[in-house]
């Protein structure tokens, strides 16, 4: 890895305010995204995948929410605003036009958009739509990872449109040995248009950092809830705990020593959206564990800032580093429900048994 991040020390040590909750402890680990140009021999997000020549990019067939398809865009278009919105914000001058090769592309998507809209139905989503890379994960770098066999590599791709009856991108995992992948597919097949712009990862870097979670106070029995949100208990062990949270400790607990926000592997759920939903595998009934979060922002908030790397400090400082949809804490341009987080889960017994996710 070319790049470090850095998580602050916790404001509190969990295990020694709480010993109870010590075997509770999951390790984890941030992936810490960044925009960069990764190459597929590289774990990334949004990145090149290490995909066989011979060996058919996936597709997904299932049916889809159709929508207005003329606030759709294409990858190209999404790509392209970016770049112009990107390059306004650096130059500071509000005006950032597009190059000739920019203009062309602009040009070739609208008149598209044009021909699709007079032919009307089928719809591009009523066939199969070429699926999006969402992250690549090599054992190298995330050594939770577990493979099966002789696998060495997890790839992670989502299809670009919502789905029955959830309303959410339907994801598809593929693990294989990096070593077996000899002839690389040049040029993937990229879907005609995305339901959303935050479906298209922005192509990014990792640099991967291991820490321990504790679990959301949602999945604490009823008894050690009321354990960490008595106030007289944190006085006893004499924390500090921030004074505006000390009315609602436990409110404390889950957002600055729980879980991390961002992008991880492993480690706890962040529950908020909906009480702990258990997720059984559909084949072994077995309960299902957390895999990979795919999340809009790496942080939020002045609560969830005690979690911002040392190294972007300075970064989320600068108010005028959100000028422009530059947030620092939106690195991949990720997306999913209403900026939330996207869990996958998988069977602890077997990797071949069927994944499922869940909107948080």
């Amino acid at each position: 890895m070319v790049f470090v991040r850095t998580t602050p020390p916790r404001p509190v040590d969990v295990s020694a305010v709480f010993p109870e909750l010590a075997p509770w402890a999951r390790p984890a680990m941030r992936l810490h995204p960044r925009p960069g140009s990764p190459s597929a021999e590289e774990s990334s997000v949004g990145g090149p995948l290490l995909w066989p020549a011979a060996e058919p990019w996936p597709h997904c067939e299932a049916s889809h929410l159709h929508g207005d398809s003329r606030f759709r865009q294409s990858p190209d278009d999404v790509r392209l605003t970016r770049r112009v919105r990107a390059r306004r914000h650096s130059d500071h001058s509000g005006r950032g036009g597009m190059t000739p090769e920019e203009e062309a592309v602009k040009e070739r998507n609208a008149a598209r958009l044009a021909e699709r809209l007079d032919a009307g139905p089928p719809f591009p989503a009523d066939c199969p739509v070429p699926m999006v890379p969402v992250a690549q994960l090599y054992l190298r770098d995330i050594p939770l990872l577990r493979p099966p066999g002789r696998a060495d590599l997890l790839q992670v791709l989502w299809c670009p449109y919502d789905h029955h009856p959830d309303g959410k991108p339907a994801t598809a995992l593929f693990w294989r040995s990096a070593a077996e992948v000899v002839d690389l597919l040049a040029a993937p097949p990229e879907p005609y248009e995305v339901n959303s712009p935050g479906y298209v990862p922005e192509p990014c870097v990792l640099a991967p950092e291991a820490i321990t979670e504790y679990p959301n106070s949602l999945d604490l029995s009823p008894q050690m809830r009321l354990m960490v949100g008595g106030w007289s208990r944190w006085q006893a062990a004499g924390a500090d705990l921030d004074s505006s949270y000390a009315d609602y400790p436990q409110e404390f607990y889950d957002v600055h020593l729980a879980k991390a926000p961002g992008w991880k592997f492993g480690g706890w759920p962040p529950w908020g959206r909906t009480d702990p939903y258990r997720r059984y595998c559909t084949v072994c009934e077995v309960q299902m564990v957390p895999l990979l979060t795919i999340a809009s922002f790496e942080w939020s908030g002045r609560a969830g800032r005690s979690w911002t790397p040392h190294e972007d400090r300075a970064a989320a400082d600068d108010a005028g580093g959100h000028c422009c949809g530059q947030r620092p804490s939106q690195p991949t341009k990720v997306e999913v429900g209403s900026t939330d987080n996207m869990q996958i889960y998988v069977c602890p017994t077997s990797p071949d048994h069927p994944h499922t996710d869940l909107i948080q």
